[in-house]
């Protein structure tokens, strides 16, 4: 993943203006990875948890080996966090989420009716 390109930065400073969100707001740390990504990811800052402080909105973010494509990402998770808690509306990502848990209840009732074959008398 390369760093987000100026446009992107731009909207997504547009995006946390509208919400209200300001940087010095921000309390931005930075910890060790881990997981994937071999011995760069394990030994490098690069996970980034973000707070605002105001509303306690906590995120955290290591998706990508590089710190400032992290930074970009958390920002932009915490703008969604945000638009949740505030707005009270689902983020895209969460109605997919919440799309598939459906699919899968659904799908196992389906299984649950058609498994007892009728008991004969």
């Amino acid at each position: 993943m390369s760093l987000p390109s100026p446009e992107k930065q731009a909207a997504l400073q547009q995006r946390m203006a509208s919400l209200g969100i300001r940087d010095k707001d921000l309390s931005e740390t930075f910890v060790l990875g881990s997981g994937k990504g071999g011995q760069k990811q394990n030994k490098t800052h690069s996970c980034v948890q973000l707070q605002h402080i105001p509303s306690q909105t906590q995120v955290s973010c290591q998706k990508s080996r590089s710190r400032e494509m992290n930074r970009f990402l958390a920002r932009r998770q915490l703008c969604e966090a945000f638009e949740n808690k505030q707005l009270g509306k689902a983020s895209p990502k969460q109605q997919e989420i919440d799309k598939i848990r459906k699919q899968k209840k659904r799908r196992k009732r389906r299984v649950n009716n058609t498994a007892t074959p009728p008991e004969k008398s």
